[in-house]
């Protein structure tokens, strides 16, 4: 099939995104708007200047400009302005729905009080809702290059704001921070209700998967590439249906895959493994959810066929009530006749 009749596809099937950091959409538009309103100082001279220092050699690359990204985000409004702006580019993208990262400790350790964070968050995900019909959830991640102790007290933070969120994660520096360091937060998490996910597999080892279900007993896997490395892994990861959130345009800028045609996305999915694809940062790495789901077909050939699939795995791998999902799987089956829309 044409490129322009998969890109066509692209862009019009619903689909979910599952592995997007909010952070992470900081336009250097947005970025030097914010910086002006409220006087913080860049190390860059214009937007221009900011998207030419985006490129990384390294994941550690990337989290530094990242961190410093984030420190004009100050106020309420700002957190409402940038969930905001993403949420309407994911509507003109055909996102239905969207879970979204948050990185309370990369605020609160500069000062920021939890709640302004997330009152912020949430007035832009009521507002996109109830304009544009956009659902989302909140997942709150743990930042591994720091102690569990940390991660324990904001959990303790985010208690009183528990009907806001309805999951935990883990992400930032991978190398070094293994997933059972923070074993006793993710059951303390787990016994409050809370869905667990966790990055685990893109700079770090097979192993680190594995600990991320064995130890902290994860719902998903947020990126998950190097499970290819491990057939053991792929069979459980295949018997569970337990779903990989893979950044495909992610992996090329941080050079975990140095050509995307190197990316194991298709070969997972030909061995039953429940693969999405999904932006991660996107302001940073240069694509949204499409983008993403574009550059993927091109590197590897996907079909119309493919791509439905892919769809109808952000929907079964979504934390959405079973009617919901059904509702949007049926949708798929309708428009599109993937192959396998059968819920989990």
């Amino acid at each position: 099939m044409e490129s322009s009749s998969i890109r066509h596809i692209i862009q019009n099937i619903p689909k979910a995104e599952l592995h997007l950091h909010i952070e992470g959409t900081l336009e250097p538009d947005l970025l030097f708007s914010l910086a002006a309103k409220n006087k913080v100082s860049l190390p860059y001279s214009s937007p221009e200047a900011v998207k030419a220092a985006y490129t990384f050699n390294n994941l550690q690359e990337f989290l530094d400009i990242y961190y410093a990204g984030a420190s004009v985000l100050l106020h309420e409004e700002d957190f409402y302005l940038l969930t905001r702006a993403y949420l309407h580019k994911a509507h003109e993208q055909k996102v239905v729905h969207t879970e979204m990262f948050f990185d309370p400790q990369t605020h609160t350790s500069r000062g920021i009080p939890f709640g302004t964070v997330i009152r912020g968050i949430n007035r832009a995900r009521e507002e996109a809702h109830a304009e544009l019909g956009i659902t989302s959830h909140l997942i709150m991640c743990f930042l591994r290059h720091l102690d569990e102790a940390s991660a324990i007290k904001t959990l303790q933070q985010a208690l009183p704001w528990k009907d806001s969120f309805l999951g935990v994660g883990l992400d930032s520096s991978e190398k070094g921070n293994p997933p059972s360091k923070f074993r006793h937060v993710f059951e303390m998490a787990k016994a409050k209700g809370f869905m667990t996910v966790a990055h685990a597999g893109e700079e770090g080892p097979a192993g680190y998967i594995d600990e991320a279900l064995d130890l902290l007993n994860v719902d998903r896997i947020d990126h998950g590439n190097r499970s290819v490395d491990s057939p053991e892994l792929v069979s459980r990861l295949r018997e569970r249906q337990l779903a990989l959130t893979m950044c495909p345009l992610s992996n090329l800028k941080l050079k975990v895959h140095t050509d995307l045609s190197q990316h194991p996305a298709k070969r997972l999915m030909e061995q039953g493994v429940l693969v999405t694809v999904n932006s991660d940062d996107p302001a940073y790495f240069g694509g949204y959810v499409n983008e993403n789901y574009m550059a993927l077909a091109e590197a590897l050939h996907l079909n119309a066929t493919d791509i439905a699939t892919l769809a109808g795995n952000s929907f079964k791998a979504s934390f959405l009530d079973p009617i919901t999902k059904n509702q949007w799987l049926q949708t798929l089956h309708d428009q599109y006749g993937p192959k396998d829309t059968n819920t989990q």
